[in-house]
């Protein structure tokens, strides 16, 4: 399965129950989705973190890779936001993969047990 991409601001903005996962790399947020089986996420790699032009695009292209590698964790139900962190410039690819695991296997068993 394919994820778009959040394209409209407002579909960024998160709320308190919002789920939530903190990496040493990036932070994961997952809302349900705007609409049913039409699961899109995002990426923000803020200027105000990367002062940069070319940081914030390594930090896209890598979380762009990562999650590609992990999409199939990924479920359809649900938007995601990965905010990329400064220690993201240090991140090689086993490292940043491995957290994108953990991140995406962590949100889905919260909302698997959210919705029994």
């Amino acid at each position: 399965m394919k994820h778009k991409t959040i394209l409209n601001h407002k579909d960024f903005l998160t709320t308190p129950d919002d789920l939530v996962v903190h990496m040493g790399c990036f932070v994961l947020k997952a809302k349900s989705a705007k609409y049913e089986n039409d699961g899109r996420y995002g990426l923000v790699a803020a200027k105000r973190t990367f002062k940069l032009a070319v940081h914030r695009n390594r930090a896209k292209r890598l979380l762009r890779d990562w999650l590609a590698f992990n999409e199939e964790l990924m479920l359809p139900d649900l938007d995601y936001i990965f905010i990329a962190r400064i220690n993201i410039l240090n991140c090689n690819c086993e490292t940043g993969r491995a957290q994108m695991y953990q991140a995406l296997s962590k949100i889905a068993q919260i909302h698997i047990h959210n919705e029994k």
